[in-house]
């Protein structure tokens, strides 16, 4: 499975919850997920430390 659709699965997020956290479109989502495109690896790892703080943050509740 995709490094990232893991990490925002494990964080709990739907692909546009994740869209509108990160303010990225959807369909952006989508082909990164798919693996039809690549995210920068800077964006990438980004986006992989946000949404590990907020799996941290909902298992804290």
């Amino acid at each position: 499975m995709n490094e990232l659709k893991e990490a925002r699965q494990a964080a709990g997020l739907t692909q546009q919850k994740m869209s509108e956290i990160f303010k990225i479109p959807k369909r952006t989502i989508e082909n990164w997920e798919s693996g039809s495109r690549k995210p920068p690896e800077w964006a990438k790892l980004l986006v992989l430390e946000k949404l590990q703080r907020i799996r941290e943050e909902n298992t804290e509740k």
